[in-house]
């Protein structure tokens, strides 16, 4: 075997060598970093439950009933009525369009829908 034959396969074996330690390097670079995702999805997921468990046990009906009872808890004696402004009915576009509303609603079955407003106290 000649010298420049006998070098180059000695490069191209080193070189063969260093691809293989680089991907080595990465497979375990890249399983660190897994275990730490993993480590950190884990600890996510015991804060979640930790959470789940306070909520489930501060809405509780148990202690919903002793925090009702250690306050001064009252249902009031009388309603409050509120009234409700009708729609204006100022010109017959808006009553046909009303209208139509009323026959489509009744056709397809579509119920009226409810909407609340609070009351201003000053």
């Amino acid at each position: 075997m000649k010298l420049p034959k006998f070098m180059l396969l000695v490069a191209s074996v080193t070189c063969l060598c260093l691809l293989y330690v680089c991907q080595q390097t990465e497979i375990f670079r890249l399983a660190y970093v897994g275990q730490k995702r993993s480590v950190l999805l884990r600890d996510s997921l015991d804060k979640n439950t930790m959470l789940r468990y306070n909520i489930n046990k501060n809405t509780s009906l148990v202690l919903l009933n002793d925090r009702i009872t250690a306050s001064n808890f009252e249902m009031p004696d009388s309603y409050r009525v509120v009234k409700v402004p009708g729609v204006s009915q100022g010109t017959t576009a808006d009553h046909r369009s009303s209208s139509l509303k009323s026959l489509a609603a009744s056709v397809f079955g579509i119920k009226r829908q409810a909407e609340a407003r609070t009351i201003d106290r000053r």
